[in-house]
C-alpha cells in the first residue's frame, strides 16, 4: 500500500490539487475509485496474513502431535508407572490456538451516479406541470373551458398562445405568445434539471469524500491487525521451533526412564528409586509440566498475541536451556 493511502496527508494534498482541474462529479468518481482500491489492498493484505496464520496453525498442530507421539505421552505413562505422584493441578489443554478478532469489520464502497437520468425525468414532469399550469391560467383569463376528452380546435389553441404575448405588454400575437410559452416551459425544465444535477453532484462529492475517509480508517485498522498477526506468526514459529527441541529432549528422557525401569524395576513410589534416578524422574516431570502449562492457554486473545503465551514460552525456553546445559 503506497504512502498516500497509508498516511492520508499526502492524499489530501492530491485531492485538493485535483479540485482545481476536475469537476465535482469527476472528483467524486476518482475518490470512489481510490477508496475501492484502498479497501481491496487492505483486504488482500489481511487475507494473506490469515492464510499465513492458517499455515502456522497446521504446522503447530503437526509439531504438537509429533511431540506427544514421540516422547511426551510415553514419558508421562512411564512416570505414572514409576509411581510418581504430583501435587500440581493438571492443566487442561486448549484446543483453539488462534482466536481471530470477533469484531471483524467490513466496508462496502458505493458507486456515485451523475443523476442526469432522474434529472431529465424531473425536468419533463416539471415541464408538463408548467405547461398545464400556463394553459389553465390562459383559459381562465380568456373564459375558455377545455375538455379533456378532445383536442382543442386550432382557433382555441391560437387564442391561448396569443394571450401569452399580453404578459409582456404586446398585443395578442400567436408567434410571440408561443415563444413566451415555450421559453417559460423550457426555462422551468432547465432550472429543475440543473438544480437536480447540482444537488446530486454535491451529494456525490460528499459521499465520495466520506467513503474515502472511511476507507483510510479501514486500511489503518487492517494495518494494525496485520501487525498483530505478524506478531502471532513470529510467536508461533518460535513455539514450533521450541517444540521440536522438546521432542528431542523427551526422546532422551524416555530412554533414561526406560533404562531405570529395566534396571531397578517398578516401585510403589518414585522416591523409592535411586537418588540419581529420582532426579531424572523430577527433571522429566518439569519438562512435562512446562509443556502442559503452555498448551493450557490460547496463543492469541481478541485478535492479539497473548502476553501470557509470550511469558509461558519464555518459561518453556528457560526450562529447555537449563536441561541442555545439564547435558554438557
Amino acid at each position: 500500500m503506497n504512502e498516500n493511502i497509508e498516511h492520508g496527508i499526502d492524499e489530501e494534498e492530491v485531492v485538493l490539487e485535483s479540485k482545481k482541474k476536475e469537476s465535482k462529479q469527476q472528483e467524486a468518481i476518482r475518490l470512489v475509485k481510490q477508496a475501492k482500491s484502498i479497501v481491496k489492498e487492505a483486504d488482500q493484505m489481511s487475507l494473506e496474513c490469515k492464510l499465513l496464520l492458517d499455515d502456522d496453525l497446521v504446522a503447530y498442530k503437526d509439531t504438537k502431535l509429533n511431540l506427544k507421539e514421540k516422547g511426551f505421552d510415553t514419558c508421562e505413562a512411564l512416570l505414572e508407572y514409576m509411581g510418581y505422584r504430583s501435587t500440581d493441578d493438571e492443566a487442561e489443554e486448549v484446543t483453539v490456538v488462534f482466536e481471530g478478532n470477533t469484531t471483524e469489520e467490513f466496508i462496502s464502497i458505493k458507486e456515485v451516479f451523475s443523476g442526469k437520468f432522474t434529472a431529465v425525468l424531473s425536468a419533463l414532469i416539471v415541464g408538463g406541470v408548467t405547461a398545464a399550469g400556463m394553459v389553465y391560467l390562459a383559459t381562465e383569463k380568456l373564459g375558455i373551458t377545455l375538455s379533456i376528452d378532445k383536442i382543442p380546435s386550432p382557433e382555441i389553441r391560437e387564442s391561448i398562445l396569443s394571450w401569452f404575448s399580453t404578459l409582456v405588454g404586446v398585443e395578442a400575437n400567436m408567434l410571440v405568445g408561443a415563444s413566451i410559452f415555450g421559453v417559460s416551459v423550457l426555462t422551468a425544465m432547465v432550472i429543475v434539471y440543473m438544480l437536480r444535477v447540482i444537488l446530486k453532484t454535491n451529494s456525490n462529492l460528499h459521499t465520495a469524500i466520506k467513503q474515502f475517509d472511511e476507507a483510510g480508517v479501514y486500511a489503518e485498522n487492517k494495518t494494525d491487525c496485520k501487525e498483530e498477526m505478524d506478531k502471532v506468526d513470529a510467536h508461533m514459529k518460535e513455539v514450533i521451533k521450541t517444540f521440536r527441541t522438546y521432542e528431542i529432549l523427551f526422546n532422551e528422557q524416555q530412554g533414561k526412564l526406560q533404562r531405570i525401569v529395566h534396571i531397578e524395576g517398578q516401585k510403589e513410589q518414585a522416591t523409592d528409586y535411586h537418588d540419581k534416578s529420582y532426579a531424572e524422574i523430577r527433571e522429566t516431570k518439569k519438562l512435562l509440566s512446562s509443556i502442559k502449562d503452555f498448551m493450557a492457554i490460547s496463543i492469541s486473545k481478541d485478535g492479539k498475541l497473548s502476553e501470557e503465551s509470550v511469558l509461558r514460552l519464555e518459561k518453556l525456553k528457560t526450562q529447555m536451556d537449563n536441561m541442555i546445559e545439564k547435558l554438557y
